[in-house]
């Protein structure tokens, strides 16, 4: 494929999954409940990857693509490519939905954010985990994700369900840590929240949900290869 028809691939599937994920959160969240909004991410994904997987792979998310650049199935253009889409595609999403919230004269507040510790203070169900606590999860939670990504995705797989393994995986990670930091594994997710977010935590924190996600998805690539070989 060109890499015009990847780079809106990547936009337009971005934009779905936070549209998807976040707008379930911001929109329903009060009734779906934190399995609702897990579940919602999940099928996005899930919907994603069938409908344009075939196109750029469907990887929607920064830290995916840096875990497949690790482990030398793309290339450092491409992984620049994939990265602008999937952070303007984020954006685009978070811009429409606070439109929309506008539209029925709502406040934005978090705006489905990420955040820890006094980020979710006073916040039903929330637990105000700890930076480094934070950081963990996040880093081990996208390490597992990568590691599901690269294995249904290896050439030596049957990816005949590979979508549906991917979005179970999220939808698994959500349930997870949705309470103890909105859940990220996703820079992209992240950043376009935050800027919209009226929550003055949500843009100081965010330099973990972009480290924590990358680094986590580089070790995974790392780990991946050494125990299941390069693909070629």
């Amino acid at each position: 494929m060109k890499t015009g028809q990847k780079f809106t691939a990547e936009l337009i599937g971005t934009f779905v999954l936070v549209l998807g994920g976040c707008g379930t959160a911001i929109f329903a969240g009060g009734a779906v409940g934190f399995a609702g909004v897990a579940l919602a991410f999940g099928l996005t994904i899930v919907a994603m990857a069938y409908g344009i997987g075939h196109v750029s792979g469907a990887h929607l998310n920064p830290a995916v693509s840096v875990g497949v650049f690790c482990a030398g199935r793309m290339s450092a253009k491409d992984l620049g490519v994939y990265i602008a889409a999937q952070v303007i595609g984020g954006i685009l999403a978070a811009a429409l939905m606070a439109f929309i919230v506008c539209q029925y004269g709502g406040t934005r507040g978090t705006f489905a954010a990420n955040g820890f510790g006094d980020a979710f203070a006073g916040a039903a169900n929330y637990v105000q985990i700890s930076a480094l606590g934070a950081f963990v999860i996040e880093f081990v939670l996208t390490f597992i994700f990568l590691i599901v990504i690269l294995g249904v995705t290896d050439a030596r797989s049957n990816s005949s369900f590979a979508g549906l393994a991917i979005g179970l995986t999220l939808t698994l990670i959500h349930l997870i840590s949705i309470p103890l930091t909105n859940t990220s594994v996703n820079p992209a997710r992240s950043i376009s929240q935050a800027i919209f977010s009226e929550n003055p935590a949500a843009l100081p924190q965010l330099w973990l949900f972009i480290v924590a996600p990358i680094a986590g998805a580089a070790l995974a690539a790392v780990v991946y290869n050494a125990v299941a070989g390069k693909n070629k």
